[in-house]
């Protein structure tokens, strides 16, 4: 349960009423803040991702490869083995910003990857916040990771499809990821997240035959939601789709990216309300 919306808690109405109206100078509070990120990551040429999904969906495995795969300049023998150890010398300019309600353990997998991640523990929270996120590229730039020398931040959202759909963060591409493992239908019960996407990623279609998950029928629920949204179906295991997948996000061969200015400085986000 999020101690901001309460979400799954019944209340008496007055109490609703109350709870509404907190809720709505929370999200104006936070909507400030993410026209604050939002300005500082245009002012850097930044593209940011946006990553939502449910818990176990594999975004941290997804990133992982992506960081794996990223082509990267000379090594030294060694560098540092964990967040908070600065900068990993000679790695990909990418970074991530983790939540997750506890532990560090993500962004320990991302370093591991050749990513300079940082952990953003939300306690009960179960959404990110854009002050949070400020926080987050405060502590990267305190690891030696400025935004100025990055091609791509990627904020790896709380696994939850429910609550940081009604957060803007200061993203250009929100991003949501659903696995075969979850059925087809996640994209129509929770809608609100889906609908805000600009891409939505289907992982884990190395399990298709084992879970006989409907692919097709995934696609058009997709459409129906999120008519706007790119698709790609891919798997983090096995880096099918993975070419499709660097397209959509622009990533060029030598694995700069090119999204261009139109992106980084897009309007805010459609939310539902």
């Amino acid at each position: 349960m999020c101690v901001d919306c309460r979400c799954g808690q019944s209340a008496p109405e007055p109490a609703v009423r109350r709870r509404l109206d907190l809720g709505e100078r929370l999200l104006r509070r936070n909507d400030q803040q993410a026209a604050a990120n939002r300005r500082r990551f245009a002012a850097a040429q930044l593209p940011v991702v946006n990553l939502l999904s449910g818990p176990g969906s594999g975004k941290t495995a997804l990133l992982e490869r992506l960081g794996r795969d990223w082509p990267r300049g000379a090594e030294p023998a060694a560098g540092p083995q964990a967040p908070g150890s600065g900068a990993p010398a000679g790695r990909p300019p990418m970074a991530v910003i983790v939540g997750d309600l506890a532990t560090d353990n993500d962004a320990r997998r991302l370093w591991a990857a050749g990513l300079a991640a940082v952990q953003i523990s939300t306690g009960q929270a179960c959404h990110l916040e854009a002050g949070m996120v400020e926080r987050g590229v405060q502590a990267l730039e305190q690891d030696g990771v400025p935004l100025a020398g990055l091609e791509l931040l990627v904020i790896e959202n709380v696994g939850n499809l429910v609550c940081p759909a009604a957060y803007d963060l200061g993203e250009s591409l929100r991003v949501v990821m659903v696995s075969v493992t979850e059925g087809e239908d996640k994209p129509l019960k929770y809608a609100a997240s889906f609908h805000g996407a600009d891409l939505v990623l289907i992982n884990k279609i190395d399990l298709l035959g084992a879970v006989e998950f409907d692919l097709d029928q995934c696609r058009r629920h997709i459409a129906r939601v999120a008519p706007r949204a790119r698709v790609v179906a891919l798997s983090a295991r096995s880096g099918a789709g993975f070419s499709a997948l660097r397209a959509a996000l622009g990533l060029g061969r030598d694995g700069g990216l090119d999204l261009g200015l139109d992106l980084v400085q897009a309007a805010t986000p459609v939310l539902q309300p």
